[in-house]
């Protein structure tokens, strides 16, 4: 007790009245204690920083590098000095029972504070660490963190509110009953983001890393990030989508990861062939057919069966319609897919096929539905060029032609009717 009156006394020796010697040995007792309480601030900061970093760097976890990165000792370090006081200051204001009461309130919600930093240091580690771990990288992390931290800033402020105003926790959860609404509506987007976040991670839908498509948003790339609030995608053209989590669950979008799993991306295009150049084949065309090395086997075999059907049925063959016979469209369907099927590029275990669409008012719809082996973009896009480039310059050796609109080049498309 008397460390704490030596400047009371020194101040009535020099004839100060009682009160200002009481004042002043207060003031001087609390710039004492304030002063003592920063040079054990930096001390143990200093040491305790200093001894975990070292033994951070010699352990063979990350989690502890973590802790230092996200100041987690720093803010333990600021636990001694913060007790010292709680310890040191009553005493100084032993006969200032008002303001002893304050104190005691203030240095509590700031003990409540400190120790809810140091467990918010100790998540943040916590999920950097997981997120260096392959089996949680496309994990919502970020999720649940922020959930954990939500729960407990409601944990310290309701500490506050009822250690602060003397309040029994029976009224103040009836308090916030009646209130709830206003609660819910600033609470809203946090809420369904919770709930998007536990959907999507439950059910699987989404993870860091899958490309998802959401065109009501116009987002097109990769996720980086997903919280409760908020799911960030790095477009192909690098620009940054930032969109409510809850929209995963509340609107349609596509998730590419199928197809990045599996062995082979879609190709899946068509080209219109016109109706009126289909046509049966004549006996000459198909002498000509059989110099295209991928059809001369089928030409040989198909031609076979169709002959033996006409004898059989004694077709008149002087018109091609009667009995069975081979299409320039049917050679050039049988072609492309003797072409994909030797492409180097296509995944033979894949589905491959040419399939023949319903026709439309702009022509005959032939699509090539395969997959290339190769699923990088840049290379998917080469693949299927290549593979059309080809299948188009080759629609002439079939005599066919493919469908255009009529342009200033084809001014014969435009031919006015005789009055």
């Amino acid at each position: 007790m008397d460390a704490f009156n030596w400047a009371y006394k020194i101040l009535r020796d020099l004839d100060f009245s009682r009160t200002t010697a009481t004042y002043g040995n207060l003031m001087v007792n609390i710039v004492v204690i304030v002063l003592v309480a920063l040079i054990l601030d930096f001390i143990s900061k200093k040491i305790l920083v200093a001894a975990f970093s070292v033994l951070a760097k010699r352990t063979k976890t990350a989690f502890d590098d973590f802790l230092v990165e996200n100041k987690a000792t720093k803010y333990v370090a600021h636990l001694v000095p913060t007790l010292f006081i709680y310890q040191t200051l009553p005493v100084a204001l032993k006969n200032f029972k008002y303001w002893e009461a304050v104190f005691e309130k203030g240095m509590k919600t700031f003990i409540i504070l400190l120790f809810l930093w140091i467990i918010r240091s100790i998540l943040h580690s916590v999920k950097d660490y997981l997120k260096t771990k392959p089996t949680y990288s496309d994990k919502p992390i970020d999720s649940y963190i922020q959930v954990m931290m939500i729960i407990l800033w409601m944990f310290a402020i309701i500490s506050v509110i009822l250690m602060l105003f003397g309040v029994e926790i029976g009224a103040l959860l009836g308090a916030l009953g009646a209130i709830s609404a206003i609660i819910l509506l600033i609470f809203r987007d946090t809420i369904l983001g919770f709930v998007a976040s536990i959907q999507v991670s439950v059910n699987d839908m989404v993870r860091i890393g899958d490309w998802i498509t959401i065109e009501k948003y116009g987002a097109d790339g990769d996720v980086i990030e997903i919280n409760l609030a908020t799911v960030k995608v790095r477009n192909f053209d690098n620009t940054t989508t930032t969109l409510p989590t809850y929209s995963l669950i509340s609107d349609s979008f596509k998730n590419w990861r199928g197809m990045v799993n599996s062995g082979g991306r879609r190709i899946k295009r068509h080209i219109l062939i016109k109706a009126n150049s289909v046509r049966f084949v004549t006996g000459e065309e198909i002498e000509k057919f059989r110099k295209i090395q991928m059809l001369q086997s089928y030409i040989d075999h198909r031609q076979a069966d169709i002959d033996k059907f006409n004898n059989l049925n004694a077709a008149d063959k002087s018109i091609s319609i009667n009995g069975r016979n081979l299409t320039n469209l049917g050679l050039f369907r049988k072609y492309i897919n003797q072409y994909i099927e030797n492409h180097p590029a296509i995944n033979k275990d894949m589905t491959m096929m040419c399939r023949h669409l319903q026709p439309t008012e702009k022509g005959i719809p032939i699509e090539i539905y395969a997959f290339t082996s190769d699923k990088r973009w840049v290379n998917y896009e080469y693949i299927m060029a290549d593979i059309f480039d080809h299948i188009i310059a080759a629609v002439p050796y079939f005599g066919l032609e493919i469908f255009e609109l009529p342009s200033n080049n084809n001014k014969a498309a435009f031919v006015e009717p005789d009055n």
